[in-house]
């Protein structure tokens, strides 16, 4: 990309610097897979944004270490789910969402279980619920947490105040669930 441009900065590392036409202030990112990412202001000189960085290093290195966890942790779930029965995880999953279902007078049209690689579960206007096969390998709270997700969706389907209050019957705090699926790592496979 024009304007771009990758500077190591001691105790941090490699860090790209992009021109960006839209930012009005320095902003520094840092993602999983892309590293440490820093967008300047076209009127706002590239030492600038280096000496910026420099002043937030030990917000940066906070961060970093937080994705080297989240990809240390992200190597042990794949590496947890490739051992289990594909056949065996369908049957538990299904097993518990209609326990679960039958427990809390839940109803709902189809289920599919497929092997997703941005969703966890997802439910359609007509009750259809499609899950991750990949569920089973996530704790038992957290993966009732997804099913009763899915089944209060068969009931509201979106994710408004009354949706949230008629999650949290089931599940406790369910927008605390939802942030600890976020902060494991959990959010997107």
């Amino acid at each position: 990309m024009p304007g771009s441009q990758i500077i190591h900065i001691k105790g941090i590392g490699a860090v790209l610097f992009q021109r960006s036409p839209r930012a009005r202030r320095i902003i520094i990112s840092v993602r999983p897979g892309r590293g440490v990412r820093v967008a300047v202001p076209r009127h706002t000189s590239v030492k600038s944004a280096v000496e910026f960085v420099r002043t937030k290093k030990t917000w940066v290195k906070k961060h970093l270490t937080r994705i080297r966890e989240y990809e240390r942790y992200r190597k042990d779930f794949d590496l947890a789910f490739q051992s289990i029965d594909k056949i065996q995880a369908m049957k538990q999953i299904l097993g518990r969402l209609n326990q679960l279902a039958r427990r809390h007078g839940f109803t709902y049209n189809k289920v599919s279980i497929r092997n997703q690689r941005t969703r966890w579960g997802s439910c359609s206007v007509k009750d259809n619920i499609s899950l991750n096969v990949k569920l089973v390998a996530l704790p038992q709270e957290l993966f009732d947490y997804v099913l009763l997700h899915e089944l209060v969706h068969t009931r509201i389907h979106n994710h408004s105040k009354s949706f949230w209050k008629e999650l949290d019957k089931y599940v406790g705090d369910g927008k605390t669930k939802a942030r600890r699926m976020i902060e494991e790592g959990l959010r997107l496979l």
